[in-house]
This record gives C-alpha cells, structure tokens and sequence, in this order.
C-alpha cells in the first residue's frame, strides 16, 4: 500500500510523494514515488528538513500523559505547535498534532533541520517542577521586570543624580504639554537647567536600555533564587538541548578548524564535533536561534546544538583557540629574566647541588608551571625536560601529532633546579640521581584536572632527563570516529557483540591502544553488564566502569587485578597490558569461561601477536578456541584541512604506492589505476598547523578475525608468513594496505604511512 507524504527538503523545495517502502529513523534513504511523474527515486535522510505523514485512514490521535506541546521551527521557516512524546532517535523525532482535525497525521523532523524548538509553558514551571524555584516566587521578579521595561528616564536620573525628585516631576510635566512634534526630552531640559551634564543623561538611557533586555532568568539568579547552573538546565530543557560537561570532551581537530578564533569568541561557542557534515556546537544561550542562523550561513553545514556553562565555554575557547598567546609571552618573560649571566654554577660532581638557585624560588615554580600548562594546552601528549652536556642550556621538547619539536630553551644555570622542582612535586627523591625513578604530578587549572606522569632517567654528564606523559582526562571515542574503513569497523562491531572470547589490541607506545579499547568499552557498556578494568595508569573513565589501577610496587599486579576481577562477578574484563604469561594464561582462561575479555600486547602487527603468544607458552588450542580478533594500530599524523593542497599524481608515485600495497592485493582490491583519477593532497603549511602541513591524527588498522581457517593453522602452530598469507586470503587489510587507502582518501601521506608503517 502507498503512503502519501509531503517532503520537505532543506533547501526550501517541496516534494508530494507516495513511500513505497516503509521508513524507520534509522533508515539513511526513503523509496519514494513522485506524484508529478510516474518514477521510483531514493531520497537521503540527510537532504531533508521534515516528512508529513498525510494518511489519517482509521487512524485517531493519540494521548498520552506526560507529552508536552512544543513550539518547533525549522530551517525553511516553518512552524509548527504539535506535541513531542519521549523517544530516542539519532536521526530525528516524531511530533503530532495537538487537533484530531488537522491534516496531517504526523511529522518527522530531522534533527539538522531543526532552527529551534522549545516547550511551551513557563521557565518557571520547569524550574519549580525540579524543586530549583519556590512556588509564586516568580510573581515578585515578573513584576521587577514590568517595572525595568516602563521605568523612565527621570526615575532613573531621580535615583543616579542629586536633582530633587520634585524637580524632575515638574520638568516632565512640561514635556507632556509640550506638542509632540517639538520632540523635548527630560533629559535635554535637565542639561539646559545646568541640573546634570550629557554624561550622566547618556547613562541613564543606557540603563533603561538595558533593564528593558533583562530577562527573567538574569533577575532570578540576581536576587539568588536561583543558580546559574540551574537556569541553563532549565533552558536547555525547555529548548530541548542536551547539557555536557565541557572538562570531559575533547574537542576534534576538524570540529575546530571549522570555525575561526573571532567567530566562536563573537558567539560565545565552541565547536564539538564534526561528522558527515554535522557539526556540534556547544552554546550557553540555548534561547537565541540565531546562532545557529550565523554558523549554518558562514560553515555550509548542518548544526546540532548542546548547552554548556559560559564560563566552561570561555576556559574551553582559551584552552583550543589560544588567549592571544599569553601563556606562550610569560614564558618567554620567565625564559628572558632567567639569563645565564645572572649567576655562575659550578659543575663539580654528581652529588653537586646547585646553591645560586634553588628548586624553590618563585621563578622556577612559576616557569616549570607555566611550561607544564603551555606543553597542555598546545595539545602535547609529553613534555621532555633534556639538560645539555657542561655549559649547554635545558632543552624542552614537546611531543605533538607524534613529532617531538623543541619548544624553549633554558639558561644552563637552571638545569638542576627546574629536573629538581619536578620530582619535587612528582613525590619522587630529589637527592638520588642515580637510577630512574617514576611518579604523577597532579595539576589544576581552571578547573580542570591534569595529569601528569613523571618518568626522570641518570643522563651522561651527571644529568638527569625528565619525560612527562599528560594525561588529561578525557572521553571515549565512538567507534565510528575511529578511523575504521567500513569493511574493519563492521567486522570489529560485530566481535563486540560476542559474550565472551578474547580482544587483543597491539601496537607500539603512544599508538592508542587505549583509546581503541575504551571506545569497545563504550560500545558495549549498558547497565546490564558489569565491565571490570586494570590499569597502569587509569587514563580514561567512564561512567558504568569498575576501574583499578595497579601498584607493582606493592606487589598489585595485572595477574593479582585479574584473579581479583574473576571472584567479583564479572562480565566484560580488560587488562591494560599483558606484561607476562602468568596475566595472559588467566586471560585465556577467563574468555574461555564466558567472559569477554580485552588486553592489550606491544606486538608490530596482528599476525605476529599469534605466533609471540603461542611462543610465551600458551596452549594453542584454548587461545584459538578464545581468540575473537586481533587489532593491530599506528597513528600517522593528519593533513591540516586548512591548507592542504590537492593535486594529481605522476605514474611513478602511483607506481610507488601500487608498491607498497602490494600489485597484486592492489589490483585485486579495484583500487584505481589512473593518476587521472585520482587526487592527492600534500602537506602544505599555515598558522593552524604552526607551518607544519599537519595537524591531528588517523588510526591506521589491521583487523585479523579469528575465522575457522585462522583458529584452525593456530592449532597447527603455523609459521608466521604463512599465517599472513592466510589472514589475506580471509580478507584482512595490513596495515601498510590500510595506510595506502588513507592516502587515496586523502587524509594523510605516503611520508606519515611510510614512518609509521614501516
């Protein structure tokens, strides 16, 4: 049977259809038939702003307690007064109409063709219904503001200036029997009477002015009945917009190029995340829908809004924009004060300690903070402290997108002072400088924890180098912003959806294996699960986790964590890293007694983690029988968006590639073999990358399954050239193969691939 709808597209068209097939949310396309001509079209989700649903045949409205009318306008300029129940679409909502007789019997709104919607009953209904609002309170601040929006002029330089009331009455008089076309103000005659000057007049407007903006919520917070905290969550609830905590998400990279420094500071936002075209924004003023006006004109893009506190978007914007460099000038200042002519140490011995300068004076604390902030805030993921060989400065490197870049140079006279502050508030012991030592410091700043973990090691020439890994808490990625081809994300969901088995990620340091593993975490974490964790350290959190961090120098082990997690009810466990064969024989055996379990190796490639488990003693028929998956990564830096340069390559660079790839695997994949068909991009060099043509990271993959012909040469104890030349044959990607298809994709270059890959 067909449907008759009314489309109604984001560029405004309208389109009368019958639906052939029927829709769910989650459908990305709708089969359709034209009205005006007799043809079958498919029509994507995404280029529309609502569907009409117009068939009413034995149909009846219905009602239900709780659903409450709101007010919804679209990006086309329509509205609508209809009523929302609860439901929980990514795409979009359904909205029915408040009168059986209306013509339609439904409305599906995408949510990117959303201008705003809102609930149509009072702010403070919703503020009283959360318990933030005394009832009838609202009378006496609706009132003040009736009051702000007539008050006049006179009242106002009645109450600023020393010019008597009566005075002010008497002069208003004179204005009323005034005709009107001689326009004589108040103000202008209290400026003739010499009674107060064009200053105060002028101010006294701009009051008026701004008490008739007031609205209800600045006068509630003003005299305290309320939080500002408590009026966004009521806002964003009567707009319909989610609340987030801005400490806990990091933004993207290509959400932040989108929008420039003096756009997000004139609109007070700060851009989320950017995905198919969708860019989330975060803003405090959720009633203003020109906002979003003014970024779907200046980015082309759809816009999903979510609230935060403005004092949580301005930290954010200071943090990911930059505060006019201010932090980069003081440590300049401090790097500048700290010349090495204002003192004279004298290298003697390792057990020297430095008297001219101390790990306490003011200067070394500020400047070891500021530079452990600046290393945060320019997005390191570690600082390195390097002292020089005699007279040679401190050298500090920070390590970004991978790539370590000096970034300050110290006065030799401070070497010792600056390695001595930090393992001062690393709790480590300042007077052994002869074997390494590890500790954490713990810094706030706006608010926001960050932390830091200490690694210092014995360096030649009586030194000591300190290396800080930053950990600053941060949030899980979906699974689909990890970087997956199609083809490896789907495979990869569906081993999350087994009940137990083994998941092994593998990859050097710093590849991200435990972001991949919380983000499977994510995926799968419902309250009917009870997920377990061990880690070293606990970088990420999440809310539904257990989470532990071991202690090996207390003797709190993977193995001791894992025993512990298999006697507490578990369902879902991940190790942080399987260290010895102790950790990954219980593993094993864990996966093989209903649980899933996830760990990670530091293995070169998928292939090679099989064969180095089998040889650490493990039994191959358990682990084959266990094994889910093993997913090997690499992180290669991204091409900055800004500036990269399109263009198309010569034969022998596509011959270059074909090489890397393999010919063979190249052709067999359909991979295009015409430089005129394809388009490169290479890194150029702008002020958003700091000239380096790059900015940000992809993932790079091998996903090996575990298929029967996979499990079944484990239990042959297969020889690892052969076992790679299977996992081809069963469709895995290597990670060379995965690089060269970002490269094609143009998200990144052979360079990166090849650093990383090789």
């Amino acid at each position: 049977m067909k449907h008759p709808l009314i489309l109604k597209f984001l560029t405004g068209r309208e389109e009368q259809v019958n639906l052939l097939r029927p829709f769910h949310p989650r459908d990305k396309q709708l089969l359709v038939e034209l009205l005006r001509c007799p043809e079958e079209i498919s029509v994507p989700l995404e280029e529309l702003c609502y569907i009409m649903v117009l068939d009413k045949s034995g149909w009846q409205l219905p009602t239900k307690e709780g659903e409450l009318v709101e007010h919804i306008e679209t990006t086309t300029g329509d509205s609508f007064d209809l009523r929302v129940p609860a439901q929980n679409y990514k795409s979009g909502f359904y909205a029915f109409p408040i009168d059986q007789k209306a013509s339609y019997r439904n409305i599906f709104f995408t949510l990117h063709g959303i201008r705003q919607r809102r609930e149509e009953r009072p702010l403070s209904d919703i503020l009283e219904e959360h318990g933030w609002l005394q009832e009838n309170a609202i009378d006496e601040v609706l009132d003040e503001q009736e009051k702000l929006r007539t008050r006049k002029v006179g009242e106002i330089l009645a109450e600023k200036s020393s010019v008597p009331t009566e005075k002010i009455e008497e002069l208003a008089q004179q204005t009323e029997s005034v005709s009107a076309g001689s326009k004589v103000r108040i103000g202008d005659l209290l400026i003739q009477a010499g009674l107060i000057s064009r200053e105060e007049v002028e101010e006294a407007l701009e009051a008026q002015s701004k008490g008739k903006k007031k609205r209800v919520g600045e006068l509630l917070i003003e005299k305290g009945l309320i939080t500002e905290e408590q009026l966004l969550m009521a806002l964003s609830a009567k707009f319909r917009m989610p609340v987030v905590d801005l400490q806990t998400i990091i933004p993207s990279p290509e959400a932040l190029d989108a929008l420039t420094h003096n756009m997000v500071m004139q609109l007070k936002v700060l851009p989320l995340s950017l995905e198919n075209r969708h860019l989330t924004v975060a803003t405090s003023d959720p009633t203003d829908p020109t906002i979003g006006d003014n970024l779907r004109f200046f980015t082309n893009l759809s816009v999903d809004f979510v609230a935060a506190p403005a004092s949580e978007i301005q930290e954010a914007i200071e943090k990911h924009y930059g505060r006019s460099d201010d932090g980069e000038e003081q440590i300049a200042d401090l790097i500048g004060e700290l010349s090495s002519a204002q003192i004279d140490v004298e290298e003697e011995s390792d057990d020297m300690i430095d008297s001219s300068v101390s790990e306490t004076d003011s200067q070394i604390i500020t400047l070891v903070n500021q530079v452990l902030l600046d290393g945060f805030r320019k997005g390191a993921s570690d600082i390195h402290f390097e002292p020089g060989l005699g007279n040679q400065p401190l050298q500090i490197r920070y390590r970004i997108d991978g790539i370590c870049a000096v970034a300050h140079q110290i006065a030799n006279g401070y070497k010792r002072a600056m390695i001595s502050r930090i393992k001062i508030i690393a709790k480590l012991d300042i007077a052994e400088r002869r074997k390494p030592q590890s500790g954490k410091i713990i810094m706030r700043s706006d608010r926001r924890k960050i932390e830091f973990r200490v690694e210092t090691t014995p360096t030649a020439g009586g030194q000591e180098d300190a290396v800080l890994r930053i950990l600053s808490s941060s949030q899980p990625l979906n699974i689909g912003e990890m970087g997956f081809t199609e083809s490896n994300r789907q495979k990869f969901t569906e081993m999350l959806e087994k009940p137990y088995g083994i998941i092994l990620c593998v990859g050097p340091t710093g590849s991200g294996k435990t972001t991949t593993l919380h983000s499977a975490l994510s995926h799968i974490n419902t309250p009917e699960r009870k997920i377990w964790t061990a880690e070293d350290p606990v970088e990420i959190t999440q809310p539904g986790l257990r989470q532990v961090q071991v202690n090996p120098k207390i003797g709190f082990t993977f193995d001791q964590a894992l025993r512990s997690f298999l006697r507490a009810d578990p369902d879902v466990i991940m190790i942080g890293e399987m260290r010895d064969p102790e950790t990954a024989k219980i593993a094993i055996e864990a996966s093989l007694t209903g649980h899933l379990v996830f760990s990670t190796l530091h293995t070169n490639s998928a292939t090679e983690t099989v064969v180095r488990l089998i040889e650490m003693g493990l039994d191959p028929y358990n682990f084959a029988n266990a094994l889910l998956g093993v997913l090997a990564q690499r992180l290669a830096r991204r091409l900055c968006k800004q500036c990269c340069k399109a263009y198309q390559p010569l034969p022998a660079e596509l011959e270059q590639l074909q090489y890397y790839y393999g010919r063979s695997n190249y052709e067999a994949h359909g991979l295009p073999k015409d430089p005129k068909q394809i388009t490169l991009y290479r890194a150029e060099g702008c002020s958003a990358c700091n000239k380096t043509g790059y900015r940000g990271r992809i993932a790079v993959h091998e996903l090996l399954p575990a298929t029967e012909d996979i499990r079944r040469a484990i239990k042959e104890n297969i020889l690892l050239e052969d076992l790679r030349d299977l996992a081809l044959e069963n469709g895995m990607h290597t990670l060379m193969m995965d690089g060269i298809g970002k490269i094609l994709a143009g998200h990144t270059d052979l360079e990166q691939i090849l650093r990383v890959c090789m």
